[in-house]
């Protein structure tokens, strides 16, 4: 008797050509939607990232979304976004993700973000500034580079301020660049908390907000809109590791807040400069497909595809990715170097296996189709790898129960994949040691 699972995905199933022609049903399916989240299953698959760029392409060109938005650090993809808006003389785009330094390095410095930004700078060339469309970063990994970048802001603007700023992010004193021994040292009361310090900052920022952009218009208000920013990622993450050594939920639903926070922000301040916000997210499945439809959300996770849903309702669409078997570019464990590893076949009760036994070599579901949701409705196992991936532990290091029809609006499979190709090769010795130690994902 055949699978009726198997049979309603082949029923439904949309084959489709690379590029961005390929996607003409997908971008019917988005219609009106203002804010479309692109996932991804690992943080080193080729198609993944490719997929996903086209797709952001079609959006730009034919939808008119003006922001694009990343699971990056603030400070960091801020380079590469002054880069694609004409702001700065970084000789390519590799050069403009030079601040991508930390591991994983591979995730934004790879051939296909390269290929992106280079469209993007282009694509703005003959748009007036306030219409030209950024790439900004949501994650908050970079508590001290971000300390920095708003203290060369003040040392510009008001000098006084500055002076304030530092005695403030002093209270880091010598761990300032270490946020884990920080926030082992402030849970355990070993060292005062700076969480006053660095709220005070950002208030005192946000008071002086007007006064700061009126001084050179669009100029000003972006340079403020950036260091504003940065402090309030300061003010986060400054609780993140405090809330590291109190659980893994608590220090998750943070991070996924921050970047919530960050988006809203960022779609509040291009509705502002351009009249109108239309966002694209480009993040892992795990912070963008519906925490509730999973066991994150069994453990009291909640995550940016969540919030997203409950903030913009039907206006935010999410597409996930799913992946049989093929290449990965991951690290064996954190902070080594990234590798070309085997991804083994899907296991047996997943989703990917059940993708598999369509035999189709890549397809996209939409996943309100009734008949495919009541297929697909019972709970299965569904794969996540992140920066590093631990084939031998597989089952219990990269899986997790979900709903896929409640996690995501349309899924995207493509069957056997290749490796993402970095610019280089990470090595410890090419870069500073990160900031934060994440979950991998």
């Amino acid at each position: 008797m055949p699978d009726r699972a198997v049979e309603a995905v082949r029923a439904a199933a949309l084959w489709f050509e690379p590029g961005t022609d390929g996607l003409a049903a997908l971008l019917e399916a988005i219609g009106d939607a203002t804010l479309v989240l692109i996932g991804e299953a690992s943080h080193g698959t080729h198609e993944f990232y490719r997929i996903r760029a086209d797709l952001t392409v079609a959006l730009i060109e034919r939808k008119g979304f003006n922001l694009v938005a990343a699971e990056a650090d603030w400070p960091d993809a801020y380079r590469a976004n002054r880069w694609v808006r004409l702001a700065s003389d970084e000789p390519d785009a590799a050069a403009a993700l030079d601040s991508f330094t930390r591991f994983p390095r591979w995730m934004w410095r790879n051939d296909v973000v390269v290929d992106f930004l280079q469209w993007l700078r282009a694509f703005n060339g003959d748009r007036q500034a306030a219409q030209r469309i950024g790439f900004y970063g949501l994650d908050l990994y970079s508590l001290h580079s971000s300390m920095d970048a708003v203290l060369r802001y003040l040392e510009r603007v008001d000098p006084v301020a500055a002076g304030r700023a530092r005695d403030r992010y002093g209270c880091f004193g010598h761990l300032g660049a270490d946020g884990q021994g920080y926030g082992y040292a402030a849970t355990l009361g070993l060292s005062a908390s700076c969480e006053r310090e660095v709220l005070a900052q950002l208030v005192e920022m946000r008071g002086r907000a007007a006064d700061y952009m009126s001084r050179d218009g669009f100029v000003a208000e972006d340079d403020y809109f950036f260091a504003e920013q940065n402090a309030r990622l300061v003010r986060n993450a400054e609780q993140y590791y405090r809330t590291m050594f109190a659980g893994h939920v608590d220090s998750w639903n943070l991070r996924d807040s921050h970047m919530m926070e960050t988006l809203d922000a960022l779609i509040a301040w291009t509705r502002r400069r351009s009249g109108a916000a239309r966002a694209v997210v480009w993040a892992h499945n795990s912070h963008l497909g519906d925490a509730r439809a999973t066991q994150m959300g069994d453990w009291g996770e909640l995550n940016l595809g969540q919030l997203a849903r409950q903030t913009y309702g039907e206006e935010a669409y999410l597409v996930g990715f799913t992946t049989h078997t093929g290449m990965v570019t991951a690290a064996r464990d954190w902070d080594e170097p990234a590798e070309r590893q085997r991804v083994r076949p899907s296991l047996d009760g997943s989703y990917e296996r059940l993708f598999h036994d369509v035999d189709m070599p890549r397809f996209l579901l939409m996943l309100g189709d009734e008949a495919l949701r009541s297929a697909l409705q019972a709970p299965r196992l569904e794969r996540a790898i992140g920066v590093v991936y631990k084939p031998e532990t597989e089952r219990a290091s990269h899986y997790f129960r979900a709903r896929l029809p409640d996690q995501f609006d349309a899924v995207i499979h493509v069957d056997e994949t290749r490796a993402l190709n970095p610019l280089e090769r990470w090595s410890r010795e090419d870069a500073d040691l990160p900031e934060t130690y994440p979950m991998g994902v």
